[in-house]
């Protein structure tokens, strides 16, 4: 009965195989979890399966989540794929798997330390000196470094495929840095709310065991004294590949993101920068490639690292997973000798065989890769190369003695590997089930004296049919990795006692991500601010009707060079001041001021135009992922929304530019209500709200500057007026308080007095003081910092002020020069507030000792 129901799927299905596929077993029988699997499937439809797959996308794409590729031609920031079905292993297979890749891991251990320290394996001819010591992996300056843990390969992930005899071979290792645990965990978690039908007919094993034990291990190499220890998750930043899944996993297991500038060493120790203090680190978890780690010791133009490391991995003063040096287990060369290296070191045969595998630096093995080119896959032993593979059976004659050519210029940079054909698995391709091959990438983390195997994984599919594509760079598909049970699953979660459970786990505000924070308040601001003035004047310029041919009414002119203040966008509606003997019609641009107002709007080029500040935050507010809650990771995709919208805008619909003016507006807004509603009030919160009252005030001010200093007429006046208060939503309550005609002494009296209104200078700067009075201090905590005081004098300066003193003008020149001065001065104090927060918490300089004497009092070098 179960067959006739899923019939229709599977039959056309199995008509497309062509190879050895997942689904089948030895005999050629559908396997029972897959008939299973096939059954859910066929109860939901193909159609309903395109809908589940549709919310897939749409998921991932709410969740922010990304494969940055370096050299793509299109936007940097791919978006990550996921095939609605999954791939599927029985737990009775994954035992015999686990074993094979626990066995390989401790393997690899063992070669990592003797490598690096008697090198027994080199010695015994059974690993060739040239193929480590020739390799970009094997880094001289870790020789003898030593983590104190037994284990000095902590994280392992391993690429898998079922081979021609239906077992699982080993295709890759992955040491330095493994990626994917947390896009696996990505896939788990989208797929159990997009397929609840499969959650309640197919018994899968968990994934949190694995980071349960992350954590645990972490505990257990950091925990020097009986506190917490201080953990950070270093990236290289948000133009990694994997970045999203830095952020990802750093939030998910609770540990400070850092980039290597947020380090520094110093007695000894690595320390965080953060805007507190300089707190100790304990444990690194490294997603930084080795040669980068340590540009006094490694690579010397790296940017990316922390001067001095490997001198504290020395003293033992920090743990990293994994340590630098871990890199030399990539060299495929190594593959070809890890069946007498198993023997060597453990006395048994490999449980998993590794891909055949070719050294081309011996004599016999390089005649026979030659003469057998169209069977094999040509790779060069050194990773970093950017070698890519290159498959013998697609090359013609002239191309594959070429190939022939190159690797006899240097046999021991080349490796070869049988290309084997491996299984296929199903794929939702189109619309349509259809088999594609497919690797699995599995996880392992030390546990004591063993390591624990992730009970799932990243399984990653080709996009074409016949071709071993799976590389995500090159347009794999991800799949969520199931290891099926023929029971309900019971699972306990594990915990590590800690002796002073109070502590609580450290999650810092770095200096770095201050700033970031800081930034992120200022820009959004920004581009509220310039969207509103917009609005006003696209408003105006629909309302009226111009003066004397195409000039435009003066107070609009006003509007428009205020405009140009407002955004610093010179020479824009100012003009450009005349030389000597030049003449410049500076009036030109007010007869048709749309052209001009547009680029404040598309330009992705023009600095403090509409795009460009949007596109500035949207990078601020990447760098800075990790703060960012689910709902607002999606209001943030409604704001990139609104960049591409505003990119593309029609020049010649004003209704249209206006429209997605308006939907920025209420993007932005939302982001403001929700990480307002949502962040926890800690120093990036208050530096957050800092930076936006700054902004305000500024953009406040630059308004009223260039809007009334000098007299207009009555009537402009009043236009102006009008179109001040609104700008900052003071209109109506402008209207309920003085019930009367615009009066520029009570709009004076309103913007600098009014302590209740947002917008206005009482209540910003009483805000800013607040927020300011949250700050940590590095002085006397009762004393006020400098950018306080700066904030006291502005607000003294607003609150003692004399309206009718300040409107008062210059009848020669029709000038208020007290007005001016005294918002200049306010001006100024607050330009002093953002300069003194950047010195007191962003500066990133730090007195640092020399590396080789980190335990000596001596002199210190600024870097």
């Amino acid at each position: 009965m179960i067959q006739d129901i899923s019939l229709g799927l599977l039959q056309t299905y199995k008509e497309k195989i062509n190879s050895y596929d997942e689904v089948l077993d030895q005999n050629g029988d559908v396997k029972p979890y897959w008939q299973g699997l096939f059954d859910t499937l066929e109860s939901i439809g193909i159609h309903e399966l395109k809908l589940r797959n549709e919310e897939i996308i749409k998921k991932l794409k709410e969740n922010g989540v990304t494969y940055n590729v370096y050299d793509s031609n299109k936007e940097s920031n791919r978006a990550w794929k996921l095939d609605p079905i999954p791939f599927l292993i029985h737990e009775s297979e994954w035992k015999t798997i686990e074993k094979g890749l626990q066995q390989r891991a401790l393997l690899l251990d063992l070669i990592l330390k003797d490598l690096y320290g008697p090198q027994l394996l080199i010695k015994n001819a059974i690993i060739p000196a040239e193929l480590v010591f020739d390799n970009s992996g094997f880094l001289l300056p870790c020789f003898d470094i030593k983590q104190k843990s037994d284990k000095q390969l902590l994280n392992y992930a391993v690429d898998l495929a079922r081979g021609p005899d239906g077992k699982m071979w080993l295709l890759d290792n992955r040491t330095q840095s493994p990626s994917g645990s947390g896009y696996a965990l990505e896939n788990r978690i989208v797929m159990s709310k997009v397929f609840p039908e499969l959650n309640k007919k197919i018994y899968r094993k968990r994934l949190s065991p694995y980071f349960s034990q992350l954590q645990q291990t972490v505990d257990t190499i950091g925990n020097n004294t009986n506190e917490n220890p201080n953990v950070v998750f270093l990236t290289p930043g948000p133009g990694n590949e994997t970045y999203f899944e830095h952020v990802y996993l750093s939030s998910y297991l609770g540990y400070t993101l850092v980039q290597g500038n947020d380090l520094l060493v110093r007695d000894g120790f690595v320390w965080l920068k953060s805007i507190d203090q300089l707190e100790r680190v304990d444990v690194i978890i490294k997603r930084l490639d080795d040669n980068w780690c340590d540009p006094l010791e490694l690579r010397r133009d790296s940017l990316l690292g922390i001067p001095g490391l490997l001198q504290v991995i020395r003293l033992g003063n920090i743990s990293v997973i994994n340590p630098p040096g871990t890199s030399i287990l990539e060299n495929y060369g190594l593959m070809a000798f890890m069946q007498n290296a198993c023997k060597f070191l453990l006395n048994e045969s490999l449980l998993i065989p590794s891909i055949a595998t070719w050294w081309c630096g011996q004599t016999k093995e390089l005649h026979f890769v030659l003469e057998n080119l169209p069977k094999l896959i040509i790779k060069k032993t050194n990773r970093k190369q950017d070698f890519r593979s290159i498959y013998g059976r697609l090359l013609n004659e002239i191309e594959l003695e070429d190939l022939k050519n190159l690797i006899l210029k240097s046999p021991k940079d080349f490796v070869a590997q049988e290309e084997v054909s491996l299984s296929t698995t199903p794929s939702f391709i189109n619309g349509v089930i259809e088999p594609r091959f497919a690797a699995l990438r599995a996880f392992l983390v030390a546990d004591g004296e063993d390591y624990k195997v992730m009970q799932g994984g990243l399984t990653r599919s080709s996009t074409i049919k016949d071709k071993f594509e799976i590389s995500n760079r090159f347009g794999g598909i991800s799949k969520d990795t199931w290891i099926i049970s023929d029971v309900p699953i019971a699972y306990q979660e594990q915990t590590v006692d800690r002796k002073f459970a109070i502590n609580k786990l450290k999650n810092s505000l770095t200096s770095r991500n201050a700033e970031n924070l800081f930034w992120v308040g200022r820009l959004c601001e920004r581009t509220m601010a310039l969207r509103s003035f917009l609005k006003i004047i696209l408003n105006r310029l629909n309302e009226n009707v111009t003066k004397q041919g195409n000039k435009q009414p003066d107070f609009l002119v006003v509007l428009l060079k205020s405009l140009t203040h407002l955004t610093q966008t010179y020479p824009g509606f100012v003009g450009k001041e005349p030389k000597d003997g030049e003449v410049f019609d500076n009036d030109a641009i007010f007869e048709d001021p749309i052209a001009e107002l547009l680029l404040l709007i598309n330009d992705t080029k023009k600095i403090g135009s509409v795009v460009y500040n949007i596109q500035s935050l949207l990078n601020t507010i990447n760098q800075v992922s990790e703060k960012w809650n689910h709902d607002t990771r999606r209001i943030i995709n409604l704001v990139e929304d609104s960049l591409f919208a505003l990119k593309n805008t029609n020049t010649n619909n004003i209704n249209s530019v206006n429209h997605g003016l308006d939907k920025l507006h209420i993007r932005l807004f939302s982001f403001y209500g929700n990480i307002y509603e949502t962040l926890p009030r800690d120093n990036g919160f208050y530096l957050l709200e800092t930076g936006k009252n700054v902004e305000r005030i500024l953009s406040l001010l630059s308004v009223l500057r260039s809007t009334l200093n000098f007299k207009k007429t009555e009537e402009e006046e009043a236009l102006l007026m009008e179109a001040i208060l609104e700008n900052h939503h003071l209109l109506a309550q402008y209207r309920n308080i003085y019930k009367s005609h615009l009066s520029l002494k009570a709009l004076v009296n309103m913007v600098f007095l009014e302590k209740n209104l947002p917008y206005t200078l009482s209540f910003l700067l009483d805000t800013l003081s607040y927020y300011l009075s949250k700050l940590p201090k590095t002085n006397d905590p009762n004393r006020l910092s400098i950018a306080e005081k700066s904030v006291l004098e502005a607000s003294t300066i607003v609150k003692i002020i004399d309206a009718d003193h300040l409107i008062q003008v210059d009848e020669e020149t029709q000038f208020r020069p007290a007005l001016d001065e005294t918002l200049s001065k306010v001006f100024e104090h607050i330009c002093n507030v953002s300069n003194n927060l950047s010195s007191l918490y962003f500066n990133h300089s730090i007195m640092q000792h020399s590396v080789f004497d980190t335990l000596e009092n001596i002199d210190t070098d600024e870097i």
